[in-house]
């Protein structure tokens, strides 16, 4: 189960690493693969959209309100990292954090998965 604090660092700094082509990824993280309290996705350019970041969860088969971010500081080839807690705190490689409600109420998650065109090298658990 996931609880209380991941950080995703990379010799002191971030561990997921865009590939140069990426056009969009996306993280989830909830109690099962039906039900997702995090759905973290970075857009360059997919769905429509530019330089976006959507956070979002889903449940009974249906997506709930989404949230849309301006500040995209990803480039290619950069590092981030993300830190979870018992509500989202989303911490952006320009310092900037996206807040995002835990809409579950749930204090553990047992999966997380991980979709699209980035590279993880690794992930710490806290």
């Amino acid at each position: 189960a996931l609880t209380g604090l991941m950080n995703i660092q990379n010799n002191g700094e971030d561990k997921y690493r865009l590939q140069k082509k990426s056009l969009m990824f996306e993280l989830n993280i909830g109690p099962n693969e039906d039900r997702i309290a995090l759905h973290f996705n970075p857009r360059f350019n997919a769905k429509g959209n530019i330089n976006t970041i959507v956070c979002n969860s889903f449940e009974a088969g249906r997506w709930c309100e989404e949230k849309r971010e301006k500040t995209f500081p990803f480039y290619y080839y950069f590092f981030f990292y993300t830190i979870f807690n018992l509500f989202f705190v989303v911490t952006l490689p320009c310092d900037s954090t996206i807040h995002f409600p835990n809409r579950f109420g749930a204090e553990k998650y047992s999966v997380m998965t991980f979709k699209g065109d980035a590279l993880i090298r690794s992930i710490e658990i806290k």
